[in-house]
């Protein structure tokens, strides 16, 4: 998909898809993480990603629910460099 495209449910939304300019979207590319840790374990089913944002600004605050938000054109180079089981770690 284009580097800006929005996801909803994982599913890319078209243009004509009206969304709140408030709405904390995910955009660009969906990096989705399985958790090994007992703590950690449910990220999958909690819908945890890496992901890009509309809110760039917001980037080094807490300002989500759990994901990793990163501009949009860091997560399209960083979703080239790693495949399906790359290994991550999330330091804070």
């Amino acid at each position: 998909m284009p580097s800006g495209t929005i996801f909803r449910s994982r599913v890319p939304l078209g243009p004509e898809d009206p969304l709140p300019s408030t709405e904390d979207l995910v955009m660009s590319r969906i990096l989705w993480l399985d958790g090994l840790d007992d703590h950690n374990s449910n990220t999958r089913d909690r819908f945890i990603y890496i992901h890009g944002t509309k809110h760039e600004d917001k980037i080094g605050t807490p300002a989500s629910h759990g994901c990793i938000r990163m501009r949009n054109e860091d997560v399209v180079d960083l979703f080239e460099l790693v495949d399906e089981t790359t290994p991550v770690v999330i330091r804070e």
